[in-house]
């Protein structure tokens, strides 16, 4: 519940700033008027108000560019303004075009997320670009859906074009939105394949593996308990062999073991072509996986298994010691 006083200048001007993030005061005299107070200081007036069933805020404006009493005056007009129907437009614009302004108005990113996004939009939803956003129907957006392949992606663009479609209503260029009624697409999980004897089977088909730092990366994979891009990122310049230590990670004795055997003369501990180093190697896992015959089984299911079974320790020789418990139990035959 928002701190509830008499909104004027002289406790707006003093009012103390959270640490982080932001908090909310109410208004006395006027209970619909709030005030949003940042941790660097800038106060925002604002009114909440449900709208077609969503929780919706309005801001007014700045505080002090903006008075109190004409924050106060400003309230009724604001809230009615807020619950008006947008008009539709007559004018058309096609899907594609759209698709650009909702990038720019409603998706704020990073860059390589942003990007990854448009190259996910323009390959999956191109049957959409040439029609008119008026013009589709749900049949055309059930069609586009069906064809993306991998249940998980074609859920993520029906949600997104469903974020897309409520933009258009927002912004009147339709007036309902053809994803409302469609099913989300069903998910098969998939279970993942792997146990003791299928880990021991893949590590002596690793070890099999005829390539120096493909066979150290991947057996990594299993004595490092990290991810794939932290194992395959790995630096010389981190690693300290005499305290067991990988940065602030403790390592297994199999891992020290199978460090200590690599060439140490460049930069990437797993180089890869050119100047950096390993990075996905799917050519090569799926190889090995073939071979220990669990033809489904991914790098990341490796992490998932050995890490899952880790029991965790704030200390780290005691963790080091659960680690080379674990591998000994996994890997070793009694």
């Amino acid at each position: 519940m928002a701190h509830q006083f008499f909104f004027n200048p002289y406790i707006l001007d003093n009012l103390a700033l959270p640490s982080r993030g932001f908090d909310v005061v109410q208004d006395v005299s006027e209970p619909r008027l709030r005030m949003y107070v940042t941790s660097r200081g800038v106060k925002t007036f604002f009114v909440r108000k449900r709208i077609k069933g969503r929780d919706r805020r309005v801001i007014i404006g700045k505080y002090p560019d903006m008075d109190i009493e004409d924050a106060r005056s400003a309230v009724n007009s604001v809230l009615a303004d807020a619950t008006k129907k947008t008009p539709v437009k007559r004018k058309k614009i096609l899907f594609r075009d759209f698709v650009a302004l909702y990038l720019k108005n409603r998706v704020h990113r990073s860059v390589g997320s942003y990007d990854k996004l448009v190259r996910s939009i323009n390959r999956h939803l191109k049957p959409l670009f040439d029609k008119n956003i008026s013009d589709i129907t749900t049949d055309d957006v059930q069609d586009t859906i069906a064809n993306i392949t991998g249940m998980a992606i074609a859920e993520r663009m029906q949600e997104l074009l469903l974020s897309i479609f409520r933009y258009a209503i927002d912004t009147g260029y339709i007036k309902t939105n053809p994803c409302a009624t469609l099913p989300k697409p069903k998910q098969n999980r998939r279970v993942r394949p792997l146990t003791k004897y299928g880990l021991r089977r893949l590590v002596e088909s690793i070890k099999n593996y005829e390539d120096e730092v493909m066979r150290a990366a991947f057996l990594m994979l299993i004595y490092g308990f990290a991810t794939k891009n932290l194992v395959f990122s790995m630096q010389w310049e981190d690693l300290d062999f005499n305290r067991y230590m990988w940065g602030d990670r403790p390592l297994s004795d199999m891992a020290v073991v199978l460090l200590q055997d690599l060439p140490q003369d460049g930069y990437w501990v797993f180089p890869g072509r050119g100047h950096g180093h390993l990075t996905d190697p799917r050519l090569a896992w799926a190889r090995v996986v073939a071979d220990a015959g669990i033809p489904n089984l991914t790098m990341d299911d490796v992490y998932k298994f050995v890490v899952h079974r880790l029991t965790w320790a704030g200390n780290r020789e005691d963790l080091r010691n659960n680690m080379n418990e674990l591998l000994e139990d996994l890997l070793i035959d009694e």
